[in-house]
């Protein structure tokens, strides 16, 4: 068998409706999981630093458990175990016109679940990077722990956070295609049925692989601009990666890391 570049062409320039929905519910899938693990990983992060001996535990135990096993196998307990079990069946959700099938809101919850446990050591690792003075400073004037976390210390968390924020996004484009094996119809899933029926699975295939190249480098650029606009804002630098080696790699050896912290890609 050839590679058949007529039917390459016509598929990556005029792809069906089933690969354009894939790339769209890939897109969206990661931008909802993406926020719902970030505030997960803040929570986590706090808990870690508590001085309640439970909320450390329980987010330890969370982090060591996720961090531990497969998303693959998440996904599956999540989704088929939950129902299997009798815990919980994921139905089709209505909210007003909005319809949010069963399998969509077990994908979402997986990712956010994961992505939690990789954004809590980020967090954490980011808080740990300020100055320790800054807080006994804020606290010297009167205010809260609690208060000096949210007004002092973690406004400039935040700018150590963008950049891995930004690659735990690129990547979590990437690993929504996992999530096929739960039935949920991303591009991988869609390109593996187009493959299906008509059998040319290198063409196919190659065509997904370009569409999640032209995701993850769309991505690349709007990180970098971001990462630009922060620091046109002055203040502490943000750590930023530039452009050629996000895209091509290279750089320090291991990987980027933040106040120690490997990338998810690093590790």
């Amino acid at each position: 068998m050839h590679f058949d570049w007529s039917f390459f062409g016509h598929l990556l320039l005029h792809p069906p409706g089933s690969f354009v929905a894939g790339a769209v519910k890939t897109i969206y899938l990661s931008i909802i999981a993406q926020a719902l693990g970030v505030a997960l990983g803040l929570v986590l992060a706090l808990w870690r630093r508590s001085r309640q001996l439970p909320l450390r535990v329980f987010a330890s135990g969370y982090i060591w458990l996720v961090r531990g096993t497969p998303l693959l196998v998440q996904a599956v307990i999540i989704y088929d175990g939950s129902s299997a079990l009798g815990l919980y069946s994921f139905r089709t959700l209505s909210i007003g016109v909005i319809s949010i099938p069963g399998v969509v809101q077990a994908g979402i919850i997986t990712l956010a679940l994961n992505e939690g446990a990789y954004m809590a050591e980020i967090m954490r690792a980011a808080i740990d990077s300020v100055d320790r003075g800054q807080t006994e400073a804020a606290e010297s004037l009167g205010m809260r722990r609690r208060q000096a976390m949210r007004h002092v210390v973690l406004p400039q968390a935040m700018r150590v956070v963008i950049p891995p924020l930004g690659n735990e996004f690129n990547n979590m484009l990437k690993v929504t295609s996992l999530l096929s094996v739960i039935g949920l119809q991303e591009l991988f899933l869609a390109a593996q049925d187009y493959n299906s029926t008509t059998f040319r699975t290198f063409e196919i295939f190659l065509v997904a692989a370009i569409y999640y190249i032209i995701m993850t480098t769309a991505w690349s650029f709007i990180q970098a601009a971001i990462e630009r606009r922060l620091q046109a804002k002055g203040g502490d630098p943000v750590q930023s990666v530039p452009l050629r080696q996000r895209l091509f790699g290279g750089g320090p050896r291991g990987g980027l890391s933040v106040a120690g912290e490997p990338l998810r890609g690093a590790r």
